[in-house]
């Protein structure tokens, strides 16, 4: 019934930026937390960058002053700026949202995951 549909990845050289974009479809009242995650080859899943509405936002120490996360809630998508981009930033990157649903029910949902390479 919902589902997360992440675009925005692609090639980009070092010190350039992105933007991703993870919109949710569905009958969706709010997002309550959203989330992004990445995964490079050989490595576990780490945490990005994750915000509540009852918790400040939250950044991994690798990206701070560098990526930006953002939500839209009339668009029901949440957002990842980032810049000063490294060639370490190369990884797939997961899209995450807590959801409300307008009957009051909660969902978690993950995206499709969308690639990031960046280039020496």
């Amino acid at each position: 019934q919902v589902q997360l549909v992440e675009s925005g990845g692609g090639l980009v050289q070092a010190g350039g930026s992105l933007r991703l974009s993870c919109a949710a479809s569905g009958s969706i009242w709010i997002i309550n937390g959203m989330g992004w995650y990445r995964q490079a080859p050989g490595k576990q899943r780490e945490l990005v960058a994750y915000s509540t509405s009852v918790s400040s936002i939250n950044y991994a120490d690798f990206v701070k002053g560098r990526f930006t996360i953002s939500r839209d809630n009339e668009k029901n998508t949440v957002y990842l700026q980032m810049n000063s981009l490294k060639p370490e930033d190369t990884a797939v990157y997961y899209c995450h949202q807590e959801l409300v649903l307008f009957d009051g029910t909660m969902v978690s949902e993950w995206g499709q995951g969308t690639q990031v390479t960046v280039s020496s």
